[in-house]
Protein backbone atom coordinates (compact mmCIF):
# COMPACT_ATOMS: atom_id res chain seq x y z
CA UNK A 1 0.00 0.00 0.00
CA UNK A 2 1.23 3.49 -0.86
CA UNK A 3 1.86 5.57 2.28
CA UNK A 4 2.13 8.83 0.32
CA UNK A 5 -1.57 8.99 -0.43
CA UNK A 6 -3.23 12.29 0.45
CA UNK A 7 -5.23 12.19 3.65
CA UNK A 8 -7.30 15.28 2.87
CA UNK A 9 -8.11 15.80 -0.78
CA UNK A 10 -8.30 19.48 -1.77
CA UNK A 11 -10.16 19.99 -5.01
CA UNK A 12 -8.41 23.31 -5.61
CA UNK A 13 -5.01 21.59 -5.65
CA UNK A 14 -5.94 19.19 -8.47
CA UNK A 15 -4.97 19.89 -12.07
CA UNK A 16 -7.96 19.41 -14.31
CA UNK A 17 -7.54 18.47 -17.98
CA UNK A 18 -9.11 20.81 -20.56
CA UNK A 19 -11.91 18.31 -21.19
CA UNK A 20 -13.00 18.50 -17.54
CA UNK A 21 -12.80 22.29 -17.55
CA UNK A 22 -15.03 22.50 -20.63
CA UNK A 23 -17.51 20.04 -19.13
CA UNK A 24 -17.72 21.95 -15.83
CA UNK A 25 -18.01 25.33 -17.59
CA UNK A 26 -20.69 23.89 -19.87
CA UNK A 27 -22.81 23.09 -16.83
CA UNK A 28 -22.12 26.47 -15.20
CA UNK A 29 -23.02 28.32 -18.40
CA UNK A 30 -26.29 26.36 -18.53
CA UNK A 31 -27.08 27.55 -15.00
CA UNK A 32 -26.36 31.16 -15.98
CA UNK A 33 -28.60 30.82 -19.04
CA UNK A 34 -31.40 29.48 -16.89
CA UNK A 35 -31.05 32.21 -14.27
CA UNK A 36 -30.74 35.12 -16.70
CA UNK A 37 -33.48 34.03 -19.08
CA UNK A 38 -36.24 35.98 -17.22
CA UNK A 39 -34.22 39.21 -17.54
CA UNK A 40 -33.68 38.63 -21.23
CA UNK A 41 -37.36 37.88 -21.76
CA UNK A 42 -38.23 41.10 -19.91
CA UNK A 43 -35.83 43.06 -22.15
CA UNK A 44 -37.36 41.41 -25.22
CA UNK A 45 -40.90 42.21 -24.10
CA UNK A 46 -39.91 45.85 -23.52
CA UNK A 47 -38.43 46.07 -26.99
CA UNK A 48 -41.54 44.65 -28.67
CA UNK A 49 -44.42 46.17 -26.69
CA UNK A 50 -44.47 49.76 -27.96
CA UNK A 51 -42.27 52.63 -29.01
CA UNK A 52 -42.46 54.07 -25.51
CA UNK A 53 -41.33 50.81 -23.90
CA UNK A 54 -38.54 50.54 -26.48
CA UNK A 55 -37.33 54.00 -25.46
CA UNK A 56 -37.55 52.89 -21.82
CA UNK A 57 -35.34 49.91 -22.66
CA UNK A 58 -32.94 52.21 -24.47
CA UNK A 59 -32.63 54.35 -21.33
CA UNK A 60 -32.28 51.20 -19.24
CA UNK A 61 -29.19 50.19 -21.23
CA UNK A 62 -27.40 53.36 -20.18
CA UNK A 63 -26.88 51.58 -16.85
CA UNK A 64 -23.83 49.31 -16.95
CA UNK A 65 -25.67 46.62 -14.96
CA UNK A 66 -28.10 46.04 -17.82
CA UNK A 67 -25.26 45.74 -20.30
CA UNK A 68 -23.54 43.40 -17.86
CA UNK A 69 -26.59 41.14 -17.73
CA UNK A 70 -26.72 41.02 -21.52
CA UNK A 71 -22.98 40.36 -21.73
CA UNK A 72 -23.07 37.53 -19.16
CA UNK A 73 -26.07 36.00 -20.92
CA UNK A 74 -24.34 36.29 -24.29
CA UNK A 75 -21.10 34.86 -22.92
CA UNK A 76 -22.94 31.92 -21.38
CA UNK A 77 -24.85 31.38 -24.62
CA UNK A 78 -21.69 31.44 -26.73
CA UNK A 79 -19.80 29.00 -24.51
CA UNK A 80 -22.80 26.71 -23.99
CA UNK A 81 -23.43 26.57 -27.74
CA UNK A 82 -19.82 25.80 -28.66
CA UNK A 83 -19.37 23.22 -25.89
CA UNK A 84 -22.72 21.67 -26.79
CA UNK A 85 -21.69 21.31 -30.42
CA UNK A 86 -18.44 19.69 -29.23
CA UNK A 87 -20.38 17.25 -27.04
CA UNK A 88 -22.78 16.41 -29.87
CA UNK A 89 -19.90 15.74 -32.27
CA UNK A 90 -18.26 13.49 -29.70
CA UNK A 91 -21.57 11.64 -29.25
CA UNK A 92 -21.54 11.02 -33.01
CA UNK A 93 -18.07 9.49 -32.71
CA UNK A 94 -15.85 12.37 -33.83
CA UNK A 95 -12.88 13.24 -31.64
CA UNK A 96 -13.35 10.59 -29.00
CA UNK A 97 -9.65 9.83 -28.67
CA UNK A 98 -7.77 11.59 -25.88
CA UNK A 99 -5.58 13.91 -28.02
CA UNK A 100 -8.53 14.92 -30.21
CA UNK A 101 -10.69 15.57 -27.14
CA UNK A 102 -7.97 17.74 -25.64
CA UNK A 103 -7.53 19.78 -28.83
CA UNK A 104 -11.28 20.23 -29.30
CA UNK A 105 -11.65 21.36 -25.68
CA UNK A 106 -8.85 23.89 -26.11
CA UNK A 107 -10.45 25.05 -29.36
CA UNK A 108 -13.79 25.58 -27.62
CA UNK A 109 -12.10 27.59 -24.86
CA UNK A 110 -10.09 29.76 -27.28
CA UNK A 111 -12.90 30.41 -29.78
CA UNK A 112 -15.39 31.18 -27.04
CA UNK A 113 -12.95 33.58 -25.35
CA UNK A 114 -12.46 35.40 -28.65
CA UNK A 115 -16.20 35.61 -29.31
CA UNK A 116 -16.97 36.69 -25.73
CA UNK A 117 -14.41 39.48 -25.92
CA UNK A 118 -15.81 40.53 -29.29
CA UNK A 119 -19.30 40.62 -27.77
CA UNK A 120 -18.00 42.79 -24.93
CA UNK A 121 -16.43 45.29 -27.34
CA UNK A 122 -19.60 45.30 -29.44
CA UNK A 123 -21.79 46.05 -26.41
CA UNK A 124 -19.63 48.96 -25.21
Amino acid sequence: MNDKRPINLKLSSLKYPPMAIVSILHRISGIFLFLLLPFMLYFLSLSLRSEESFNQLHHLFVCPYSKGIVWVFGAALIFHLLAGIRHLLMDLGFGEQLPNGKYSALAVINVSLFLILFLGFWLC
